[in-house]
């Protein structure tokens, strides 16, 4: 393989299926698949049973809770084969101890079900060597895959495919804006890959996520390196912030409004309480004034009056707040006191900027 396959498993490189310790890339810089263990360094009670839980991680935000058996220990990092439908998968472990155990109690999982899968043991070498193998298919079925659909005319876009460890199995990650009927394209795939073929439709932020790229801030989507849950993110988020609303601005590579406008919100909502409502007219001598904008931090209002809508001037909320309680008891104003900030006069000094200052420097005196 010419480049890392295994990146969107969190590994920062391919791992060699002859090499006996891969834990030095099981992780990279930048994966939001990896966990963080905050009871490591705190000791056991004495004839306290370690949790027989582990947790296992495979492509992009796939995570599930396994069951160990009693007589093998297992150590992050570690590639694993574990019980699947049918068959086996190759995955890492990710966690270990009672932070799983407070991990599954977060999903409402039940430690002792007996649904919970088992991990057979850790991954030998041939094991991984197939898994590699299985891996190295996944982008030339993707290509085919959505050839065979689009022959089939089917309305749907697929974005993903994952394999599993054992190359029995392929789960096709794909979007559609209507209901499909795949029927007919499970069996052309079965026929072609000859695997049996898991379906699973996935929304656009989904898709985002288990793609990549680069957002409009220069950096990494979030949502394909630390975010993990989807929250919904609304207009209000936009407004709250004084951002225009411009669809272009404030939509992601998903289509749908940015992850982003939801992370300094509340900063917004608890600094505008302070705010008179942005409809209320205040009246004055010079005439009635209309709110234009605001700057929330620095507590900035502007204001124009009717007879001059397109010159607009900024308000201290201070100001803005006394005209108001003024225009309450039936009082008017002269005007609204405009706010003037102190510019200061920056003085250039060109003298000796490069260390250059007479031309005659070098003249023998």
């Amino acid at each position: 393989m010419t480049e890392n396959d295994f990146l969107t498993r969190g590994c920062n490189c391919n791992p060699k299926p002859f090499n006996t310790n891969n834990n030095s890339i099981y992780s990279h810089s930048c994966c939001k698949l990896d966990s963080h263990n905050w009871l490591e360094d705190i000791d056991l009670p004495k004839n306290y049973k370690v949790f027989d839980c582990i947790e296992v991680r495979f492509k992009n935000s796939r995570k599930e809770y396994f069951k160990t058996p009693l007589d093998t220990d297992f150590e992050v990092g570690d590639f694993v084969a574990v019980e699947a439908l049918p068959g086996h998968d190759i995955g890492i472990v990710s966690m270990i101890g009672e932070s799983v155990r407070l991990q599954m109690k977060k999903r409402n999982i039940n430690p002792g079900s007996e649904d919970i899968k088992k991990v057979y043991r850790k991954a030998k070498s041939s094991d991984i060597e197939k898994w590699i193998s299985a891996i190295e298919k996944e982008k030339p079925t993707m290509y085919k895959s959505r050839k065979l659909a689009a022959d089939l005319s089917l309305q749907m876009k697929i974005s993903d495919i994952e394999y599993q460890g054992d190359k029995t199995k392929a789960i096709f990650y794909y979007t559609a804006d209507e209901r499909v009927d795949f029927r007919e394209l499970i069996k052309v795939l079965a026929e072609e890959f000859s695997v049996r073929i898991e379906m699973k439709q996935i929304g656009v932020r989904q898709e985002a996520s288990r793609l990549g790229g680069i957002g409009s801030c220069g950096r990494e989507l979030c949502c394909s390196t630390w975010l993990t849950d989807f929250r919904s993110v609304s207009t209000n988020s936009a407004r709250n912030q004084q951002l225009s609303l411009n669809p272009q601005k404030l939509a992601g590579q998903c289509s749908k409004l940015k992850c982003c406008l939801n992370y300094e919100n509340d900063c917004y909502v608890d600094a505008l309480k302070e705010f008179p409502d942005n409809n209320l007219v205040l009246k004055t001598k010079k005439g009635d004034a209309n709110h234009q904008k605001t700057d929330v931090f620095r507590k900035l209002l502007w204001y124009s009056y009717s007879s001059a809508p397109y010159a607009i001037f900024p308000v201290t909320l201070e100001n803005v707040n006394k005209v108001i309680e003024e225009n309450k008891k039936n009082q008017i104003p002269n005007e609204l006191i405009p706010f003037e900030e102190e510019q200061k006069e920056k003085k250039i000094d060109y003298e000796n900027v490069v260390g250059q200052d007479s031309l005659t420097r070098f003249d023998k005196k």
